[in-house]
C-alpha cells in the first residue's frame, strides 16, 4: 500500500538537505533523508520501493546520483526522480535524463521552484495508479496503449516506459498525424508552471526512440517537424 506523499532527499550537504527537508514537509509530504547514494539504496530497498519521489544530489561521495538514478529506475519504472545539481553544463542534464530521471533543479533554488517541481512529479506518480472503471485502449500500427493499465505493447510485447514517456506516448497518439510543438508538449506534460527550458521534451523524445523504434536514428513512428517539435506517423 502506498504511503500518501512518501519522498527520499539523497543530499550529502546538510544546509541544502535540511532546506529541502522543510519546505517538503511544509507542503505535505512525508520526507525521509539520507546523505549518500548507498544509503539511499538501502533505505530504497528497505521499504519495499515504498516512495513517490527521490530527489538525487549529483556530485556525492562513494556512489554519485547518475549510479544510483539507473539503479533506482531499475527498480521502479513509476518511481519520480528529480535530480539535485550545482552544475549548469547541458550534457549533465541530457545525462540524467538519459538514465530515467524525471525533472532536474539546478541549485541555487527558492522553496516556490522546489515544491512546484516536486508537485507535477507527484501528480503524474498518482497517475500511474488511477485506475478507470472502463477499459479503453488506443491503437496504431503494432502499438496498444491501454489507458487503465498504462502500459503500451508493441506486437504484443511490452515497452518498458517511465510515467513521463508513457505520457508523452499518450500525447501522441491522442494526436495521430498531428504536428505538435515543443511548448505544448513541455505544457501538456510538465504542467504550465514548469520552470525550465523545453530541451527536457529533447531528451524525453530521444529516449522513445531508443525504445520503440526499430532504428532510432531514422525514426518512422516520431519524426522531427525541425524548427517546431514533433509528429507520430500513424502507420
Amino acid at each position: 500500500m502506498k504511503f500518501l506523499k512518501r519522498i527520499l532527499v539523497c543530499e550529502d550537504e546538510d544546509t541544502i538537505r535540511e532546506f529541502v527537508v522543510i519546505n517538503l514537509r511544509r507542503a505535505g509530504y512525508e520526507v525521509f533523508d539520507v546523505n549518500c547514494g548507498e544509503d539511499a539504496l538501502k533505505v530504497f530497498d528497505e521499504s519495499g520501493g515504498n516512495f513517490d519521489i527521490v530527489l538525487l544530489d549529483i556530485m556525492m561521495p562513494g556512489i554519485d546520483g547518475f549510479s544510483v538514478c539507473k539503479k533506482l529506475r531499475e527498480k521502479s519504472s513509476t518511481l519520480g526522480i528529480i535530480m539535485l545539481s550545482a552544475r549548469t553544463q547541458e550534457m549533465d542534464k541530457v545525462s540524467g535524463l538519459m538514465i530515467g530521471a524525471d525533472d532536474y533543479i539546478t541549485k541555487p533554488f527558492s522553496p516556490s521552484e522546489l515544491t512546484a517541481r516536486v508537485d507535477a512529479i507527484y501528480r503524474r506518480v498518482c497517475m500511474s495508479f488511477t485506475k478507470d472503471e472502463n477499459v479503453s485502449v488506443i491503437t496504431s500500427g503494432p502499438f496498444i496503449l491501454n489507458l487503465k493499465s498504462r502500459t503500451i505493447t508493441k506486437n504484443g510485447s511490452i515497452v518498458d516506459l517511465t510515467q513521463v514517456e508513457y505520457q508523452i506516448m499518450e500525447y501522441f497518439l491522442s494526436n495521430k498525424n498531428t504536428a505538435l510543438d515543443r511548448s505544448s508538449i513541455l505544457h501538456h506534460i510538465w504542467g504550465d508552471g514548469y520552470i525550465g527550458d523545453d530541451k527536457i521534451v529533447d531528451v524525453n523524445i530521444r529516449r522513445i526512440r531508443m525504445k520503440i523504434e526499430d532504428e532510432p536514428s531514422n525514426p518512422k513512428y516520431i519524426t522531427t517537424i525541425w524548427g517546431y517539435g514533433y509528429k507520430w506517423n500513424d502507420n
